[in-house]
């Protein structure tokens, strides 16, 4: 089990889902265990979302699957601060989006036998995503978009994974991972009636960690994740999802010596977003983990508020 990751996966799973699925269900994160509805929904060029958000988790979690830890009982929460923009991309619709998490955690784990406790805070990985919506979703004007109904769209997008978070080699347990990672995505979304279906594939690469725990370099495999989300709009903007995410992959090796921590893992969740007026909304979300082949399953919960403004709203 690791205990370095779960403050990186609980803010990273609180900005995917609060920052992408915002998007989406206004107008509309590096991390494999990602659940995000709406993800390449159209929206008005120009318009600009902030949004501030918390989530709690605790259980199992394992940031770092390589970590030789055992009987981790860990608790995190991390907030986050996220802008993203609707962009016209050479005739399509597109958005480019920047996550700034900031993660705590306190727990106890044990290593080689002898137990180890630690507190700690900082800031997680930041982000940097663009995406764009090549078929189905054109990029409309406010006016242009009030016309616009959603049929089949397919997107893709490629997010950049940023190390600028806390970090110390001489300590096991981190927010911060010292790397850099690159996701891209492909995305489907098809709308029948009030209800929308929605698949996503992703895959991962890493860059090495030359500074890991002891001196040693950490390398990590791609790891792979697909989602799968169903979704219903209600008359008053209302909408809720439920979530499935699967991801596959991502065996570590530590000055070259493979480890056994393959990662094949099940999550399930649901998001519910609530319009508070033109400008404002706020959303809730929650997941859990179903099945994991490293034992790193853990629960969420999740809240954001977003403010929209620009593109003639």
């Amino acid at each position: 089990m690791n205990r370095r990751a779960r403050p990186i996966a609980a803010a990273a799973v609180c900005a995917k889902l609060l920052v992408g699925c915002t998007l989406a269900g206004t107008a509309a994160s590096a991390h494999a265990q990602d659940i995000e509805p709406r993800a390449y929904s159209n929206a008005p060029v120009g318009v600009n979302f902030l949004v501030a958000g918390y989530a709690y988790s605790h259980g199992g979690l394992s940031l770092d699957p390589a970590l030789p830890v055992t009987d981790a009982r860990l608790q995190s929460s991390a907030a986050l601060l996220a802008y993203a923009r609707v962009l016209d991309l050479w005739g399509v619709s597109g958005k480019f989006d920047v996550i700034v998490p900031y993660a705590s955690l306190s727990g106890s784990a044990s290593y080689a036998g002898q137990p180890v406790q630690r507190s700690i805070h900082g800031l997680a990985n930041s982000a940097v995503r663009l995406s764009a919506n090549l078929v189905g979703a054109p990029a409309l004007s406010l006016q242009e978009f009030a016309a616009y109904r959603q049929d089949l769209i397919v997107g893709v997008s490629v997010q950049l994974g940023i190390p600028a978070s806390q970090y110390d080699p001489t300590r096991l347990l981190n927010i911060g991972t010292n790397r850099w990672s690159l996701k891209p995505e492909v995305g489907v979304s098809k709308a029948i009636g009030r209800w929308t279906i929605e698949g996503q594939a992703a895959v991962t690469f890493y860059g090495d960690n030359t500074d890991f725990f002891g001196g040693s370099k950490r390398s990590q495999e791609p790891l792979y994740a697909l989602q799968g989300h169903v979704i219903h709009s209600f008359r008053s903007g209302i909408w809720a999802a439920l979530d499935l995410t699967y991801f596959a992959g991502g065996r570590s090796t530590i000055d070259d010596v493979l480890k056994n921590d393959l990662q094949q893992n099940w999550r399930v969740g649901a998001t519910l977003a609530l319009p508070i007026d033109r400008r404002n909304s706020i959303k809730f979300a929650a997941s859990s983990g179903v099945s994991a082949r490293t034992g790193n399953n853990f629960d969420l919960l999740a809240v954001a508020w977003q403010y929209r403004w620009g593109g003639g709203i």
